[in-house]
This record gives structure tokens, C-alpha cells and sequence, in this order.
């Protein structure tokens, strides 16, 4: 074993798998083939002298040697990136925060805390990307983000059973909601039975991956008509304000409903709560980071920001 023959360009590909999750993907987020991706990862547990990823049919998981190598391997290539920036004579990213966001999140909440933070705070710059809860926390285990804005729906269980468990804080809690068109006779009503839902035409997305199907109301006793499937929320809510279907709501989304959308509470059944939950790894954040988890509370309190 000699690990000093790694490569950047192995924990580069490396970093881009632990946060990708499937060699496929970091493949095609790299520009290079799936068995390139499969050779660099071979030299370095060569070099480590132990298996780094335990290969599945879903994916590929770290291994407790893994995890090892990715906490060095990030700070690592941080630190190359932040001396090539140096030495390019571009400004210093001390002051840059990384954010991740399931997909709701970008309608209001997040573009009202970075908008409070550029006020408050003009130095500090927020970089944003957006994905799934499952991809946004490989993302924090692989340090490619400092924090992530995350789904979370009942039963609440931590995001992933990686150790040390990540941070976790509630932003905001609120009761999933269903999207009619006005035209609809449910839009007359404020709230409807779930037993009403059956036989209806929904607006949701594909699941695929690490998503679930979503838009159409949990727990139906029936196989659902899907009429349209559309990734994008605001996508499906303007198919629901064209009469194209019913669609589920979050609670991030209800206040950006569009024209022609009437939002309706349902009871029976289990009660379907949503919460939107701040996520970070363990330890002391920087103040540019605690500042930016100060700003999204903030702007989950506000009115309409998260339903």
C-alpha cells in the first residue's frame, strides 16, 4: 500500500461517486466513461490497499475506509482549489456558502433568505443547486455543499444511517395540501375527503432513482390515473390552473400557486405532515454558514414562506 501515489484526478472521481451515488452518474457529471470512472476508482483502493466502495445493485455505498478517504480527500481538494484561485489572482472564497435544495424550496424560501442575506450580510456569497433530499445529503457527506434544505415526511427518520449522524433542524412543519383547478368543483370546497379522490386525473412526476412519485396523494386505495408527469413543481401547477389534473401541494409551494390554482385541505386518513429540515455535517460552521441557517429560519417564518 502506498497512498501517496493517489492522484488528484482519482479523488476528484473519488468525491464525484461518493456524491453521485452510482458510478453512471459521476460518469456522465464528468464527461468520462463509465469504466474510465471504474479504472481511476481501482488505482486508488490500489493505492489504499482496501476497498473504498461496497458496489450494489442501487449504487455504490462507502465503506468505513471510504468515508476515511473522502473527509481527506475533500479537504484536499479544497485546499488545491482555493491556492489555483490564489494564484489566478481571483477573489478568495472564504466568504462563499454552498447551498443544496430539494426542489419546492426554490420557490419562495430560498430566494427570500439569500435576498435578506444579501442585504444583511452583502459580503457573503451564496452558491445554490438544487436535487433530491437523497442526493443533497451525498452531497454534504462529500462536502460538495455546506447546507442543505431537505424534505422530510413521516415517519422522520434520519436522512441517511451514515456516521456521525448529520445535524438536523426543523425549519418549518406543515399538512400536505392538494392543488384543483378553478374550474373544479372541489375549488368551491375548503377542504375535501380523501374517499372524494378516487377516480381522478393527477399532474405528477416520474419516480426514478432516488425519488418517489410525486403529486399524487399519499395512501389512495386505488392505482392512480396519472394524465401528466412533470419533474418541475411550477410545471405542475400550471398543467393543474390549465384543468389537466389535481396535484399535491408542499406546503414551500402553496403561497406560489399560479392563477387558476385553488388550494383545498384534505381530511381522513392519516394526517400527511411535510417538514422542511436544515441539514449540515457536525460540526462548528463557519459565520458566513451560520449566517446563511440564520436567514433561512427567518424566512421560513414569515408568512406564505413555507405554506
Amino acid at each position: 500500500m502506498d497512498f501517496t501515489n493517489a492522484s488528484l484526478t482519482e479523488l476528484r472521481v473519488f468525491r464525484e461517486v461518493a456524491e453521485r451515488g452510482t458510478l453512471t452518474a459521476a460518469a456522465a457529471a464528468l464527461g468520462y466513461t463509465q469504466s474510465a470512472v471504474s479504472r481511476q476508482i481501482s488505482a486508488l483502493e490500489r493505492a489504499a490497499g482496501i476497498s473504498l466502495l461496497e458496489r450494489r445493485r442501487d449504487g455504490v455505498r462507502l465503506t468505513a475506509a471510504g468515508h476515511i478517504v473522502l473527509r481527506r480527500a475533500t479537504t484536499v481538494l479544497d485546499q488545491i482549489d482555493a491556492t489555483a484561485r490564489e494564484l489566478a489572482g481571483l477573489p478568495t472564497e472564504a466568504g462563499t456558502v454552498r447551498l443544496g435544495w430539494f426542489t419546492s424550496a426554490g420557490a419562495v424560501l430560498v430566494p427570500r433568505a439569500v435576498a435578506a442575506l444579501r442585504r444583511t450580510h452583502p459580503a457573503i456569497r451564496v452558491v445554490t443547486r438544487e436535487g433530491s433530499t437523497p442526493a443533497l445529503v451525498r452531497a454534504l457527506r462529500a462536502g460538495s455543499v455546506d447546507l442543505a434544505v431537505l424534505a422530510s415526511a413521516p415517519p422522520f427518520r434520519p436522512p441517511d444511517a451514515e456516521s456521525p449522524p448529520l445535524e438536523l433542524r426543523t425549519l418549518t412543519e406543515r399538512t400536505l395540501r392538494l392543488a384543483v383547478p378553478a374550474t373544479h368543483p372541489f375549488a368551491r370546497r375548503d377542504s375535501v375527503d380523501v374517499a372524494d379522490l378516487r377516480g381522478q386525473r393527477w399532474v405528477a412526476s416520474a419516480s426514478s432513482g432516488d425519488e418517489q412519485l410525486m403529486g399524487v396523494w399519499p395512501g389512495l386505495d386505488e392505482r392512480p390515473e396519472i394524465a401528466h408527469t412533470a419533474r418541475d413543481w411550477m410545471a405542475k401547477l400550471h398543467l393543474v390552473a390549465a384543468g389537466c389534473g389535481l396535484t399535491t401541494v408542499p406546503p414551500s409551494l402553496a403561497s406560489a400557486a399560479p392563477p387558476g390554482v385553488r388550494i383545498v385541505a384534505v381530511h381522513g386518513g392519516p394526517e400527511e405532515l411535510r417538514r422542511i429540515v436544515l441539514a449540515r455535517l457536525p460540526h462548528p460552521p463557519a459565520e458566513p454558514v451560520a449566517r446563511l441557517a440564520d436567514a433561512l429560519f427567518a424566512a421560513a417564518a414569515e408568512p406564505g414562506a413555507a405554506g
